[in-house]
C-alpha cells in the first residue's frame, strides 16, 4: 500500500477496518510502521496504536516475527508499559510467544503481569483470554476470570447501598449504562465464552451472565426507543444484512447510500442538538446473529439491536470518529474524500 504522508486518526481507523482485506495486509503493517518510526502521524501519541495495529495485523496473518517486532515497538512508543492504552500490546505480545514456541514461559510472565487489569479495565478480559487460549491455557483463563469476577461481585456485595440487584438471592450488581456496561459485564460474558469452549456446566455465574445481557437488551432498547442506533454496517456487511435479514431495510435503509445518508444526517442533527466527540460503531451480521443467539431471540427484533449496539459501542476498536476533515478520506472507507462522498449525503 502507499501511505499518505501523514497519517490521522481517521486514517488510523479506517486502516483497524479495512487493513485485512486489502490486497498486501503485511504491507499495510510495514508501512504503519515506517510512519510511526518516520514521525508521519499526525499525532505523535497515536505511534503505540499503530504499532500495535501493525503487529494484530502480523500475528493474524501468521507472521510471529513481525508481530513479535511491532508489538515490542509498540511498547516502547508507549509513555511505559503501564500505560492503559499498552495492555492490548503486551498480550499480543504474548500471544505471540505462545505461537513463536519455546517461549511460552515470557508468554506466561507477560499476562500474568496483565493479570490486574481484569478488575478495572473492560477490554482486558478479551484480550487477556484470547492469549490464554492461544497458548492452549483456557483453562487459567477460566481461573482468573473466575477469581476476578468473586473480587468484583464481593465488593460490590459488600459496598451494597445504591447498587441494583439483579434478584433477591444474587449479589449486588451494578450494570452500568447501556453504552458503558462497565468491567463486570465484559468479564462476566468473557468467562461465559470461555466456559463454553470447555464444555463446563452451566453455573451460578453464567446464569448472571446471561441475566445482565438480557437487563443490558432491555436497558438499552427503553434508552434508545426508536432513535439511531449509529451502527454503521460496511458495504459487504450490509449486502449481507438485507439478504439474511431484508426486514432490516426499514431500519438501515435500501441501500448502501441510503444507509450512509441516515447515518449522516443523525450526526448532523445530534451536532445540531449540541452532542459532541460523535462517532458510528462497525457492526458485523455475525455479531449481530450471535448476540441474538445468545438469548434465543431474532436478530431484527428493536431490543436485540439496541442490546448488540451497546455492546458494540463500549468496545473502542469499534468506533469510527465524525467528522472527518473535509479532505480526509470519507469515515464510511469507500476511498473518496469526506467533501466528495457523506458529507453532501446530510444534505439531500
Amino acid at each position: 500500500m502507499s501511505t499518505k504522508d501523514v497519517l490521522t486518526k481517521a486514517d488510523l481507523a479506517e486502516l483497524r477496518r479495512s487493513a485485512l482485506g486489502t490486497a498486501n495486509p503485511l504491507g499495510v503493517a510495514a508501512d504503519l510502521a515506517e510512519a510511526a518510526e518516520q514521525g508521519r502521524l499526525e499525532d505523535p501519541d497515536d505511534a503505540g496504536d499503530a504499532l500495535t495495529l501493525a503487529a494484530e495485523i502480523a500475528e493474524i496473518r501468521a507472521r510471529p516475527d513481525a508481530a513479535l517486532r511491532y508489538a515490542e515497538q509498540a511498547l516502547a512508543a508507549y509513555p511505559s508499559e503501564d500505560d492503559p492504552r499498552a495492555g492490548f500490546a503486551r498480550a499480543l505480545r504474548a500471544r505471540t510467544l505462545f505461537r513463536a514456541g519455546g517461549r511460552d514461559d515470557e508468554a506466561m510472565a507477560e499476562l500474568t503481569a496483565l493479570r490486574p487489569l481484569l478488575l478495572v479495565q473492560p477490554d482486558a478480559p478479551a484480550y487477556v483470554s484470547a492469549a490464554l487460549d492461544a497458548g492452549g491455557r483456557s483453562t487459567t483463563a477460566e481461573t482468573w476470570l473466575s477469581e476476578a469476577a468473586d473480587t468484583l461481585l464481593g465488593e460490590r456485595a459488600a459496598a451494597g447501598a445504591g447498587a441494583q440487584a439483579i434478584t433477591a438471592t444474587d449479589p449486588v450488581v451494578e450494570l452500568g449504562p447501556p453504552d458503558a456496561p462497565g468491567v463486570l459485564f465484559f468479564l462476566l460474558q468473557q468467562r461465559h465464552r470461555v466456559r463454553r469452549n470447555l464444555n463446563l456446566p452451566h453455573d451460578r455465574q453464567d446464569d448472571l451472565a446471561d441475566r445482565l445481557e438480557n437487563q443490558l437488551v432491555r436497558r438499552a432498547g427503553e434508552r434508545r426507543g426508536a432513535g439511531s442506533d449509529l451502527l454503521f454496517w460496511p458495504r459487504a456487511e450490509f449486502d449481507r444484512l438485507l439478504s439474511e435479514h431484508p426486514g432490516l431495510a426499514e431500519v438501515y435503509g435500501p441501500d448502501w447510500d441510503a444507509h450512509r445518508a441516515r447515518l449522516e444526517k443523525e450526526l448532523v442533527r445530534l451536532t445540531g442538538a449540541g452532542q459532541s466527540g460523535l462517532g458510528v460503531f462497525s457492526a458485523t451480521v455475525a455479531g449481530l446473529n450471535a448476540f441474538a443467539g445468545r438469548g434465543d431471540g431474532d436478530p431484527t427484533d428493536a431490543a436485540i439491536r439496541a442490546g448488540y449496539a451497546a455492546e458494540v459501542s463500549a468496545r473502542p476498536s469499534a468506533r469510527i470518529p465524525w467528522p472527518p476533515e473535509r479532505n480526509d478520506a470519507c469515515w464510511c472507507g469507500s476511498g473518496l474524500k469526506y467533501k466528495k462522498d457523506c458529507l453532501p449525503r446530510s444534505r439531500s
